[in-house]
């Protein structure tokens, strides 16, 4: 039996569900009810909490600090932009980047996350400044979660609460499905990051095994799926993988998940001039989510120099925008134009990273 209070090498909180902290403590011969109210303070804070606050036994805090380990994240760089957009560029603990971004609400006190799952990404999406890094290596959960306690503490630093959080920074969410979903647990349960599911969005290039694993798991998170075309022939030319799932098979694992789930499905679309932007795109996709209770996000794009295969990528005029919206709006599409964030601080996915690594 191991003596209690003994002297051991504890992995991060982040890393710990209620059940692994109370086997830790209970281990050092600590009562297991103090699990749920350690945790709970570490992730409304975002940090170590007051531990002399919580009323713990004095050996406690004592132990906890002697022995627990550091964050797994650094903050590298903090870019705030004019439109009250934040971008963190973190570093892990083996000395890789990348970043997570606070977008703030149309209502004063409240604020939006965003997070990265991978370092850099294999998707070779052309408009994207983060493919043009490659892909390093998948997040642990615990590096995911630690995002959005960063974040959390950056919302507080303005006065905000974090109210949503999104999967759509750096890498695709669904192949690094294992660790985004042990995230999102922690993150939503209201004994740890108390975000709730309905708050949590993941997003995808549409990697269908991954749509169909998680509307499996039961988890009540949204699904936004990037389309970026109304066909697969120009989607083909934007999103390599493309080639390997058809429009038509992504949203048909999309309609499984809200036959599933009953959420609405967002489709994410970034308006490119010349290239998907055309009054026919526009009434291709009306007729793809036609009988489909989705929504579009329409999105305006922050260019970020030379594509992969030599592009100059533009957003759309706002005329173009205005009549893609019309158009679909016509056709009884909700659609909905997001304004390009944070232009002034790099705040494209993906950008900030890149422009640290060139210098």
């Amino acid at each position: 039996m191991t003596p209690p209070h003994t002297a051991v090498q504890l992995p991060q909180l982040p890393h710990l569900s209620i059940a692994e902290l109370e086997a830790q403590l209970a281990a050092q011969g600590f009562k297991t009810s103090h699990a749920a109210r350690l945790l709970r303070a570490f992730y409304h804070r975002g940090s170590l909490p007051d531990l002399q606050q919580l009323r713990l036994p004095a050996a406690l805090p004592k132990w906890i600090s002697a022995h627990w380990q550091p964050q797994l994240l650094r903050t590298l760089h903090t870019a705030r932009s004019s439109d009250g957009t934040t971008k963190l560029l973190l570093q892990t603990a083996d000395s890789r980047t990348l970043e997570s971004v606070l977008m703030p609400d149309y209502r004063p006190d409240r604020a939006a996350a965003c997070v990265s799952s991978q370092v850099g990404c294999a998707m070779a999406c052309d408009f994207c400044a983060t493919t043009k890094t490659g892909f390093e290596r998948n997040l642990t959960a615990a590096e995911i979660i630690e995002q959005f306690l960063a974040l959390r503490r950056e919302a507080a630093s303005q006065n905000r609460r974090l109210q949503t959080l999104v999967f759509m920074g750096m890498g695709e969410p669904l192949l690094n499905l294992d660790h985004v979903l042990e995230a999102v647990r922690r993150i939503g349960d209201n004994r740890l990051g108390g975000l709730g599911w309905r708050q949590i969005t993941v997003s995808t290039v549409g990697i269908i095994p991954g749509i169909d694993a998680l509307t499996a798991s039961g988890l009540s998170v949204n699904l936004a799926v990037s389309l970026h075309a109304s066909n697969d022939s120009v989607r083909s030319e934007l999103l390599p993988t493309g080639r390997r799932f058809p429009i038509a098979d992504i949203l048909a694992a999309a309609d499984r998940f809200h036959a599933a789930r009953g959420r609405p499905v967002t489709v994410q679309y970034c308006l490119l001039a010349g290239v998907n932007d055309h009054p026919t795109h526009a009434e291709e996709l009306a007729a793809l989510l036609k009988q489909r209770r989705f929504h579009v996000n329409l999105l305006t794009y922050n260019p970020t120099g030379t594509s992969l295969r030599g592009h100059d990528y533009r957003g759309s005029t706002p005329e173009a925008a205005a009549r893609f919206a019309s158009i679909l709006a016509d056709r009884g599409i909700v659609a909905h134009t997001r304004r390009s964030r944070g232009p002034d601080i790099d705040a494209a996915c993906g950008q900030l990273r890149r422009r640290s690594m060139e210098r």
